[in-house]
Formats: C-alpha cells, structure tokens, sequence
C-alpha cells in the first residue's frame, strides 16, 4: 500500500517520519498526473507546489493553523493531503469539487482564492481576529500562512496588505511565503541562499539579532551603523531590501523542491513572532518534463496521455471567438498604427500571442494588475492613442472605479474587448462574467455591445474603436455559431444602438403555435440570440437581435410593445440590472399616450437568476438555468398559458 493512500488529512502526514515526506511527494506528483491527465484541470503549478504543500501542512498545525493559497490553482496537491484525495477525479465538473480552495468545500479552506492578490490581506484580517479573539499568546498559539505566486504579487492589492501588515502589526503571527515559479537558482547560489536561509531562520541569528538591538538602542548613533552594517552586509547576498522595507523579516530564496530545506526553515519561521517573509523557488511543471519545458500548454489542460503529453490538433472549424478578437486586432492594427493593446496578464486566453509577436511596440501585458491596465489605457488614449483592453469580464470587476473615474468620466476613447461573458463552466462562480451588462450599462458615456455571431463581433469591434468615448464588446468563452470572417477589419460597422429584426410573427392567428394565439416578441441579447431564434420559429415569434444594450434600440422595444402581447428579453448576464431591465425602464418611462398603446403587453425577462452558480459543462449550466432554446421554448409556452 502506498503512504498516500494512508493520508487522509494532514494529521496524518505528521505522524510520519522526515524521510516518508520525500517519499510522499513521489506518489502525490505521480498521483496528480495521472488524475488531472484523465480529468483536466490545472497541472503545471500544481506540479510545482507539491514539496511546498506538504511541508506546510507537516509543520503547520492545520486546520487550526490558517493557510491561504493565492492564486488559488495551486491548490490541488493541498486538496488530496486534506481529504479530498478520493474525489480529484471530480474536479470542476458539475456536482465535484472546486478547482480553487472554497470555504463551504473544506474546514481547510480558510479563504476563497480564485482570483488573485488577496491571499496578504485575508491573512491579517486572520491574525487579527486570533488576537481579537486571545489566540496570539504562547506556544500553542494560531499561525497565519499566505502562500503567493509571483504573478499574484504583482498587483497593487499584495503591495498594499503587505504595507498595512508589517507595519504596527509585530505581535501578528504572519508568514507570508512567495513561491516563485519564473526564476532559476543555479547550483553555487542555490547552496548559498540555502545555507544563509537556514542560518538566518535559525533562533540563534534571531535572538542575537534582538539582544543587539537591545543593548544599542541605549547608543543610537552604533545602532544606526549596526542597522546598515546587519542590512547591508545580508542585502549582499539576498534581495531582501523590498520586504524588508514594508516591515517584515525576509528569508530566502530557498529550494522550494528540496524538503531537507523547506521543512527546518518552516520550523524555524513558525517559532518567530511578527511578519515573516519566506522567498521559496518552485518550478511549474516540476517533475513532468513535457510541463517543465512548456508550462503555459500544460497550465489547464483537457485530458490528455501523459506519456504522449498533449498532442495539438487541427484547429477546428469554429473559431473561438478569443481567436477572431485576436485576428480583427491584428487586422486592426495592420491599417491604423494607433491602436495599441492591453492585457492584464492574459495574452494567451484573450487571443492576443499573434498581435504580440507582429507588434511587439503596442502589445503591453501589465501582468495580474487589472486597476492599472484601464488607467493606463486612458493615459495612452489623453493623447490620440487607441487602446484596446483585452479582458476577462470577470477580472473587469476588478478596476470597476478606474473604469468610472479614469475612462468613463472623462469620456476617453478606450475599447474593451471582454471575454468571458456569461457562464465560464469550469472555473464556476468566482469566474463567470455574470455581471457585466449591469455594472456597464449604469456608467454614463459607455456604449456596450453583444455580438450574436463571430461577424457581428467583429462589426461591433470595428464599431467600438470608431466611435468617441468609452465602448465595451462582451462575448462569451468558447465557440461561436460558426459564422465565416474573411477580413475582420473590413466586416463593416453597426448604426449606434440599432437592433436587428431576424424574423417578425405571422399576422395570421390561425398559425401561431400557442394557446389563444399570442403575439410573442423576444428581445434577445449576444450569446441568446440563435436559441432564442431556435424557439422563435418553433411558436412563429418576433425574434430581435438587440446588438446594444447601451444605447438601447428605445424605438424597437416600443414597437414591440404596442404590436405583441407578451416580450420576452432574454440575457446570459443577471436579470438584476441587465439588459431585459433596460427595456423595462424603456417602458416605464413612456407618457400616459404611449403607456396606453402598450399596457396590454406583459413583459418577462429570462437570465441568470440571483445566485452564485457553481462549476460545470457550459451546456448544461444553461440548460439548468432555462437559457437553452427548449427551456426558452417552454417558458413561453407556460407563460402563454397562464396568461389566457
């Protein structure tokens, strides 16, 4: 029987004996390889924070002890020590665990990490409320662990709790460790950092550290020089200056693979008190060579062979629609030197490597720091640049107020080319861009825009960099409908804020599929348009591709209204604030005259509803939340009927 096999929570792991560990560590990487293979998932981080995971959990005490993964991705060797081994082959898919540490998931799960940077300030809050709560004092006392990547720590939000916790925060037990995964250590410096790391982790270093502060402080002038003597001369050999600078003790960088190392300099760290800083080197894809030598093709990965690694295919006959943002960008900018483009560390996702490689002077990645892309965009656009901004719905959130205050506001002209609407699938809840059609359209100046098709996306994109001012396009993840684009550059442009009419319903009772003949209107937005049509020409409804959801086609809803006994809106975005609310307030907003034409008409909206909804097949997330065409389909219908 393996060891793995008998460690069903990290209690378990510290029963065993130093050397075990390594052994251990062999079986989880196996483990993982063989499970993500089969399963998809993240596997090149994972792969590069095994010893790193198991070492923690061998010294911490968890889950009294707090730890908090960031990026949370890397949690998955974390998973399998806490209980969870048996269901790995579940993650991400619907009814199985999460890809990301989730609180309501595990009692070893202290904080929900799926987005980034957010690791730091959790865990101050953490070690504040074991203080507040009298469980700082002691041996026994609560330790609080940040683990963080170094993308994640290029945002301002780590730089700003690494601030706030290492200053007036001494008596907090803090350990905040980076896990470098994108630099080298070669051998001779290697031994060195490990050396001087375990050396200076080490109670002796520490102790005689204080007794000389103690004694010198009586002699400010030998303090101060002692100060600089101690900084300088261990500044020399490690790049503690930063760190050290916002008030915590740095150790490192250390072999994060080696666990001769990792686990005495954790042991030595969780005996220190106050804000400690451990620099830990792990490389992604460690011990699978295929990962270590191409992470980024093994970062998410569907199921593949391990032995055969991932064997590319053909593309496919629908383009992603990542892909035709990518090529209308490209095309774009062959013919207008002033677009530029932006991305917050999502080159690759948003379709962006071919305009990086063709333009490399106007291709800026500002790494995992969303706030900054979209003021930066506006700096660039203050002086006649385009920029186009290439973004995660999801991640937009993020720099909602520099979205308002430093684009919109002062009606800049900056494009946004948002990925990632509706629901995502895999990634679940933390990912799904469920929001952005309600928190765009209430910004004063922003045009936003839905594409039905691969075309129109293109149209609206050519649209969107045209026009003054602020204009967002939001598609989904995925495949389109498979619409043909040749030149997307040259596919044309939309009159602002008018809808399309795809068909219009029979004036001949006799033919409408539905219970006393009621005239039905659906307004459907991007991504709803073709399975609206779908039940359109299944009950002979008026189907509207709305294309704008700002500005709003004030003049086809009116109609509708006035022509039809019941509109349907349907969205892929929360019903709260969205696109179906928008004709709502059309309506509601008309004179008595016009109100009278169309009070007979009911007005119903289809979206996502209010709830968080959680991983799975795209398909089949939709389907439960009625946005297919059948459910579409039977809705009607059952409104229909109970409205004879």
């Amino acid at each position: 029987m393996k060891i793995l096999e008998r460690i069903n929570s990290p209690e378990d792991l510290r029963k065993l004996a130093r050397e075990d560990v390594k052994k251990v560590s062999d079986e989880l990487r196996a483990f993982l390889l063989e499970s993500v293979s089969k399963s998809g998932g993240h596997l090149s981080s994972n792969l590069g924070t095994v010893e790193l995971t198991l070492a923690i959990h061998y010294v911490f005490n968890t889950p009294f002890d707090k730890l908090v993964w960031d990026v949370g991705h890397q949690s998955y060797a974390h998973k399998i020590i806490t209980g969870r081994r048996n269901r790995l082959s579940s993650i991400r898919k619907f009814g199985g665990i999460s890809g990301f540490p989730k609180r309501s998931e595990s009692e070893y799960d202290d904080f929900g990490t799926a987005h980034s940077s957010t690791s730091i300030s959790a865990v101050l809050g953490m070690a504040l409320a074991s203080k507040l709560n009298g469980l700082n004092q002691g041996e026994s006392r609560r330790r609080h662990v940040a683990i963080i990547g170094d993308g994640a720590l290029s945002a301002g939000m780590a730089f700003e709790a690494l601030n706030n916790a290492g200053h007036g925060n001494k008596d907090l037990d803090i350990l905040v460790i980076l896990n470098d995964n994108d630099m080298s250590i070669s051998q001779p410096v290697g031994a060195l950092s490990n050396y001087l790391a375990r050396l200076l982790t080490g109670k002796m270093y520490s102790s005689a550290r204080e007794f000389s502060k103690q004694v010198l402080k009586k002699i400010p002038p030998v303090l101060e020089v002692a100060k600089k003597i101690e900084g300088g001369a261990k500044g020399l050999l490690t790049p503690s200056t930063l760190f050290e600078a916002f008030g915590f003790n740095y150790f490192g960088p250390i072999d994060g693979h080696d666990l001769n190392i990792l686990i005495p300099a954790l042991e030595n760290l969780r005996n220190l008190k106050g804000p400690q800083f451990l620099h830990v080197v792990t490389k992604k894809g460690h011990g699978y060579q295929k990962a270590e030598q191409d992470p980024i093709l093994y970062h998410g990965p569907g199921s593949f062979n391990p032995r055969d690694g991932i064997v590319k295919k053909n593309e496919p006959e629908k383009k992603t629609y990542s892909k035709i943002f990518g090529e209308w960008l490209c095309d774009a900018a062959g013919s207008n030197k002033n677009i530029v483009a932006i991305t917050p560390a999502m080159k690759e996702g948003s379709g962006m490597q071919k305009f990086a490689d063709m333009f490399p002077a106007r291709f800026f990645d500002v790494g995992i720091a969303e706030q900054h892309a979209v003021t930066f965009a506006g700096g660039l656009a203050c002086d006649g640049i385009k920029p186009v901004v290439a973004i995660y719905s999801t991640f937009l959130q993020r720099a909602y107020d520099q979205l308002i205050h430093d684009v919109a506001l002062q009606n800049l002209d900056v494009l946004f080319a948002i990925d990632r609407a509706g629901l995502v699938g895999a990634d679940g809840a933390t990912h799904a861009g469920a929001y952005d059609l309600s928190y765009l359209r209430c910004i004063p100046n922003m045009v936003v825009m839905a594409p039905k098709d691969e075309l129109e996306c293109c149209q609206m994109l050519n649209t969107g960099i045209r026009i003054a001012g602020p204009s967002a396009v939001r598609y989904p993840r995925g495949q389109g409908p498979g619409t043909e684009v040749t030149q997307p550059a040259n596919a044309g442009i939309l009159e602002l804020g008018k809808a399309e009419v795809l068909r219009s319903c029979s004036a001949d009772p006799d033919k409408f599929g539905m219970v006393n003949a009621k005239k039905v209107a659906i307004l459907a937005f991007g991504s709803m348009v073709m399975p609206s049509l779908v039940a359109g020409e299944k009950i002979d409804a008026t189907v509207v591709n709305m294309r704008f959801v700002k500005p709003i086609d004030e003049a086809i809803i009116l109609r509708c209204a006035i022509e039809h006994d019941l509109i349907v809106t349907v969205e892929e975005n929360v019903i709260a604030g969205g696109a179906g609310s928008a004709c709502a307030e059309v309506l509601s907003a008309q004179p008595d005259k016009m109100l009278k034409k169309t009070g007979s008409c009911q007005l119903y909206h289809l979206g996502l509803p209010d709830k968080h909804i959680d991983h799975g097949d795209p398909k089949e997330l939709l389907r439960l939340q009625g946005l297919d065409a059948e459910n579409i389909l039977s809705k009607i219908e059952n409104l229909c009927n109970l409205s004879s």
